[in-house]
């Protein structure tokens, strides 16, 4: 089973639309924070740090699918679950956002491991094993 990480989001008055419910790519934020306290908690240190420490520039998002199940509130504290699987140079992410145990969103992303080559054009890089080996 991957190591998964589990974070207490709380949904704000800015993240909902008018009906008072969560404003969809208000989600795809919380995915996105979600990915980077993953790797967090797993490497041991901050985003800022672990950029420099491994010496990339980041992992940019190249597909991503989710399902909206049920929908989140102002005021909700909804729990997001998060885990990943690694390919050579590319990961993919799973998300579960819940309520009190009951399945709200799902996402799935596709993220690429990523360098600047000698022109500043980035570039796919495989995933350093120290990592990987984090990961289990």
């Amino acid at each position: 089973m991957p190591l998964t990480n589990t974070r207490t989001v709380r949904i704000e008055w800015g993240d909902c639309d008018p009906a008072g419910i969560i404003f969809y790519p208000r989600y795809f934020e919380i995915f996105d924070n979600a990915t980077a306290a993953l790797f967090e908690r797993v490497l041991g240190m901050t985003k800022f740090e672990y950029l420099k420490v491994y010496k990339f520039d980041g992992f940019p998002l190249v597909d991503s699918r989710a399902r909206f199940l049920r929908p989140t509130r102002f005021g909700d504290d909804v729990t997001v679950d998060s885990s990943a699987a690694f390919g050579t140079s590319s990961f993919t992410v799973e998300h579960r956002v819940s309520l009190r145990g009951t399945p709200c969103a799902e996402c799935t992303e596709k993220r690429v491991w990523v360098v600047r080559d000698g022109d500043g054009r980035i570039k796919a890089q495989p995933v350093p094993e120290a990592v990987r080996a984090k990961f289990g």
